[in-house]
Order: structure tokens, then sequence, then C-alpha cells
């Protein structure tokens, strides 16, 4: 680590009073966190946390950089351990992170690492990480439950790159392997989950969505920690050192390409949610995929240049969708990443306990739209939201449909 200057200290502190000041009375659920799903964000923050014992966690702080070659001092970074949703965080409750503080620098990653005390008998405690672009102002701020009643247990393991760096993704590409650390055992339990899951509902469809008959689950025994676990299949992956526990760790392991598209017949099924169900019938029974997607661009646009650029538009929306939402499902087909591609990245995001509000630019200057995504309690993961779908959704949604098929829908 490089030594810092008395001068470089004082300009850092004084942003990092800046960014207690920043949200200086204002609580978890009166922060605007849209920078999370931005298109342009210059850092991505996680928070993956390790149960150590009863009342004692470790908190990973991972800082992906987004940026190229960003500088450390650009930014102020603190956390925070939470009482509520409607706490007000103040700056006593604020710790802020230095250069010091480092576990890791690597080209990829800042990487912190914390314990935090929580007494046995508290029934809600959050997880709170925030960076302030020192140049800009924008604020970068994630968050996750330790304990709530969505969380019953965090696990007492984790999953690592091989710069022993926190995993800070949601999914891993076939044939590539993770390091698992455990600390209460030497061994860890893995199922494996070989599901295709179908293309979720429009939000204005208030009928309750297909639930599969049949869960089919492989379970492929324990191995033991502290050795690469290599990923050979696509599906879902979940792991526990105790099956009987209610804590465990999901990840979806998907082809070589993820979170890319892999081929034409990916690129059918993903178009779904600007076609006509004729258009994609036909699409869907074409022998010659491609001829019938370049086919089916230009009947949208009437412009082959037009065309191209709507393809670039569209899949790159799916690409971040994939990034930010995949659970055990391709993010592409959450509820969240439906919503994330038709109708761009949200302005507004605010998290409370059990939901995540997003919301946009009505049919009119002066009206906003909201998507409420209800969060639901799952042993499979703690970020598992549906939407609540509503028929007022229709105008709206079929506006910004009748853009993307203009070629105007562009983010």
């Amino acid at each position: 680590m490089n030594h810092k200057s008395p001068l470089r200290i004082i300009i850092l502190s004084f942003f990092s009073l800046l960014s207690i000041s920043t949200f200086g009375q204002k609580s978890l659920s009166e922060t605007d966190q849209a920078l999370r799903y931005s298109l342009y964000s210059r850092l991505g923050l996680k928070i993956i946390p390790v149960k150590v014992s009863d009342s004692q966690y470790k908190l990973q702080l991972v800082v992906e950089k987004i940026e190229e070659k960003p500088e450390f001092n650009a930014y102020s970074f603190s956390f925070a351990v939470l009482n509520s949703y409607d706490e007000q965080i103040t700056s006593d409750k604020i710790n802020l992170l230095t250069s010091a503080d480092l576990k890791a620098d690597t080209e990829r990653h800042w990487y912190f690492e914390k314990t935090v005390d929580i007494p046995s008998s508290q029934t809600t405690a959050i997880a709170y990480l925030s960076a302030l672009d020192t140049r800009q102002g924008d604020e970068y701020v994630y968050h996750i439950d330790l304990k709530s009643k969505f969380v019953e247990e965090v696990p007492n393991f984790g999953a690592y790159f091989a710069n022993e760096v926190a995993f800070d993704q949601t999914f891993i590409n076939t044939n590539e392997s993770l390091l698992f650390k455990s600390s209460g055992g030497p061994s860890i339990q893995s199922f494996f989950y070989p599901m295709v899951f179908d293309v979720p509902f429009p939000p204005m469809e208030t009928r309750p969505a297909d639930v599969p008959k049949e869960l089919s689950v492989v379970n492929e025994g324990d191995f033991l920690s502290n050795l690469p676990k290599k990923f050979e299949k696509e599906g879902y992956y979940f792991f526990q050192t105790d099956t009987t526990a209610a804590s465990g760790l999901l990840l979806k392991s998907s082809h070589e390409a993820f979170p890319k598209v892999k081929d034409w017949d990916e690129m059918v099924q993903m178009v779904t949610y600007i076609s006509t169900r004729k258009e994609h019938e036909t699409l869907l029974l074409a022998e010659d995929k491609k001829r019938a997607l370049d086919q089916y661009w230009i009947n949208l646009t009437r412009s082959p240049e037009l065309a191209q650029q709507l393809i670039r538009n569209y899949f790159k929306m799916v690409e971040f969708a994939n990034i930010l939402f995949t659970d055990f499902k391709e993010g592409w087909k959450t509820d969240r990443g439906m919503v994330y591609i038709v109708m761009g990245p949200p302005q507004e995001v605010n998290f409370f306990e059990d939901r995540e509000v997003w919301s946009y630019a009505g049919m009119d200057a002066s009206s906003k739209i909201k998507f409420t995504f209800v969060r639901a309690k799952t042993i499979l993961t703690p970020h598992f939201y549906t939407l609540n779908r509503s028929r007022a959704y229709q105008p709206i949604w079929f506006k910004n449909i009748s853009q993307w098929r203009s070629g105007r829908m562009a983010f």
C-alpha cells in the first residue's frame, strides 16, 4: 500500500464527512439506490456475509472495478450495521474504510473484510456498504440482511475466486472452478437442480404463474472445502454444510458465453418480450433461426442499420439483466429482469424489508409508474422477488414495447 500524505488524508476525511452528511437523517428505505442498476455505474458493490458464531459475522465487502483503472482515492468507502430499514443513518453509525483496511487490491476488485458482533437476541440486522465518488458526488450503496424475517440464518461458509477474493456473482460459467471455505466443518454438501424455467408473464397478466409439477434434484454428495470445485453442468447448485440448517449458498451454472447470448436459439427465446405471439411462434418453428431472426429485426425497423442498433441495445439489456438479477433463473427470465429489459433501468429504486420499488416517468410529465417487487422467503436465496402484477401497467408497457419495435428505445 502507498503511504498517504497528510494533505491527502485531510482531503479523504473531508469527502468521507461529505459522504456521511449525504446520508444524514436518511434511512435505508429513503435512500435511492438506482445507481445499483445503472448501465453507467463505475463500481459494483457486494456484501457477502459469513456466520462465525451465534453473535458474530464476517462481512466480506467486495467492490468491483467497472471503470478502467480507477483510483482508490477517487472514492470514499464506509460500512455500517443497521437495526432496521427505517433507522436513520447517522454519522455515529458509519465506519470509514481506508486503504489500510484493504485485504486485497486486484485488477478487478477492492476487497475488505470486517467482523461485527450482533447480539443473538437481536431479530433484525442489515449490513450496509457505501462508496462516494468524490469527483461527481455519486453515491453507490449496497445492503444485505444479516438477520430478518426473510433470513433465518447466514451460511457459515463462502465461495472464493482463485485469488481468494470472495466470489461476488450469483452465477458461474460451466467448466470453471471455485474455492469454498468453511468454518462449519471440512466438507460441504452439494445439490444440483437441472431445471429449465419458463419466461414470466407480463406485468398486466394477473393469473397465477405455472408451478412446476416436479422439482428434479440430484444429491451430489459432499466435497472437501479448501479444494477447487468444478461446475460441469448447466442448472443451479445449492450448497450446505448442514442439511438440517435453514441456510445455504445458491449458484447458477450457465453456458460459457453467459451473461451474453450463446446462440440463435437462445436469441429467439429472448425476443419474446417485444414480439407478438404469432411472430414468436414463427421464430420458434423456423428451421434457420439466424435467417428468421434477421428478417424479424428488418420487419420491425424497415432499416438494416436501425435493426443492427436495435439488436445491440436489446441484447445489452439482456446481458445486464443476467448480471444483476440471476438467481436460480437466468436474470432475463426473472420478473425484475423482464421489467428491466422492457422499461430500462429504473429512475428511482427504494428497498424496504418486504419489497423493492422501482419508479419510472409515467405517460405524462407529472406522473410516475411504480413497479413493486414483493420479497419472498426462501432457503435458496434472500433476494427472491416477484412482481405485484396489475392491469394498470398495460398502457405504459405497450408504449415501451412499441418504442422498442420502432428502434427508438435506447438507454
